[in-house]
């Protein structure tokens, strides 16, 4: 009696994960996206593992996420996987006040971001 399923918006070889609501601007969070998109999953993970950046550990976690969303959901083989997307997005902006000298005060913004990493399975290669 409920409403039918809605169907399934990426491919039978992609699976994806989100995040939403990280605490860092959208434009650090890029940084670090646009250098494991294209890469296969292993490698994006290396990277990620001994990216400096502090939150290389969240894009890490997520695309973990995403690659065992393909393995225990779409039974895809995790070793072919590459990241096809990693996306960022502009979540809310708290706006928040800091005391200055003579009775001023400055505005300070604290931006949230949203992440969504798609990986898929790369076609077998026949030998022909």
């Amino acid at each position: 009696m409920g409403k039918p399923a809605a169907p399934r918006r990426l491919d039978d070889s992609e699976a994806s994960a989100f995040l939403r609501a990280l605490r860092t601007s959208p434009r650090k969070l890029n940084l670090v996206a646009s250098a494991i998109r294209g890469k296969a999953a292993a490698a994006a993970l290396a990277e990620l593992t001994f990216s400096h950046r502090r939150i290389a550990r969240d894009v890490k976690k997520v695309l973990q996420a995403a690659i065992a969303n393909a393995e225990n959901n779409h039974q895809l083989d995790v070793d072919r996987l590459y990241v096809k997307e990693a996306t960022v997005g502009r979540a809310f902006v708290m706006k928040r006040f800091h005391t200055r000298g003579r009775g001023r005060s400055a505005r300070v913004e604290k931006h949230y971001a949203h992440l969504t990493v798609i990986v898929r399975e790369r076609p077998e290669e026949s030998d022909q």
